[in-house]
């Protein structure tokens, strides 16, 4: 029997929350292991390095919005713009019980939309004018409300925060490598002398592994952002045929948005990275064809309408 949208919110919530504490683990591995590898001479540089990976979170945290509508050439539009618009989305919000973000568009003949900012009071969602020319109303009404379900999960945040640690470890990573590289090598042998080169050797594979196993969470939890946001934007509109329809749609396009770079990749609807050629484990989003299933199966589920 096909599993409720409840279920499937549920599930993907304890997912997300163990991949997000996966990341903290894994900071404090690095850590470890730095301070393992170098001893003594090598703790006074993990306050500066940590220093600057929470400089980077919190920068990331209060800019994303703008950061992001910077990188994708978005422009915050009004509602004499496109009243029909901006109708669909106040319906969304009615049904959501979210309040109305600000609304923008991204000048591009490839069919996405993404949503934005770290809060409900800062969201911004947009859409490229390929998408807003090809889609039906109901198709549009689907993509409306996944991209208010990310915002109703706070996935912005989330994918903002996975994101920037993901970010801050790699940098971490690279400060203690060119360290171990370019500085402290007699201090950190006349206070290794003594320990256990098989400890040694592990945590120097850890820091140096350390950003690839960060990349990997972050699409993990990536992936399960989207399923979640297509599980609760039905649970808005009770039409898992809108978006199922919607995302049919952008399966069948072949063009991508020109801003496809793997530092906004995550945001969109649909990657607009080859999928050909990145590892499902380095994805950022669940295949299409399998949340078009996903949905199709929902469509036939009686319980679905009670998934709110």
């Amino acid at each position: 029997m096909a599993p409720s949208f409840r279920g499937l919110q549920l599930a993907n919530r304890r997912k997300t929350i163990g991949l997000l504490a996966g990341m903290g683990f894994l900071v404090l591995v690095v850590v470890y292991a730095a301070m393992t590898y170098f001893g003594k001479t090598g703790v006074g540089v993990l306050p500066i390095a940590v220093g600057i990976a929470l400089a980077s979170v919190w920068g990331s945290y209060y800019s994303s919005d703008k950061l992001v509508m910077t990188m994708t050439g978005a422009r915050i539009i009004e509602e004499s713009d496109n009243p029909k618009l901006f109708n669909l989305i106040q319906e969304v919000c009615l049904a959501s019980g979210l309040k109305m973000p600000k609304v923008a568009v991204v000048e591009d003949s490839a069919p996405n939309a993404f949503a934005t900012g770290r809060n409900e009071e800062h969201a911004v969602i947009a859409f490229t004018t390929g998408i807003l020319g090809v889609m039906n109303r109901d198709e549009l009404q689907g993509v409306v409300a996944h991209e208010m379900a990310h915002i109703a999960n706070r996935d912005t945040l989330v994918s903002a925060i996975a994101a920037t640690t993901a970010g801050a470890i790699a940098l971490l990573s690279d400060f203690l490598t060119r360290i171990m590289w370019f500085g402290g090598g007699r201090n950190r042998d006349d206070n290794n002398n003594n320990q256990n080169p098989i400890a040694l050797i592990v945590s120097l594979v850890v820091i140096i592994l350390a950003p690839i196993a960060a990349i990997l969470l972050r699409s993990a939890i990536s992936r399960r952002r989207e399923a979640l946001a297509d599980a609760t934007a039905v649970a808005f509109t009770r039409n898992p045929a809108g978006l199922r329809q919607a995302l049919e749609v952008l399966q069948s396009d072949t063009t991508v948005v020109h801003q496809r770079s793997t530092a906004v990749a995550h945001i969109w609807i649909e990657s607009p990275l080859d999928s050909s050629s990145v590892s499902k484990l380095f994805s950022t989003h669940p295949p299409l064809s399998e949340r078009i299933a996903t949905l199709r199966a929902m469509e036939a589920n009686p319980e679905m309408g009670n998934a709110g």
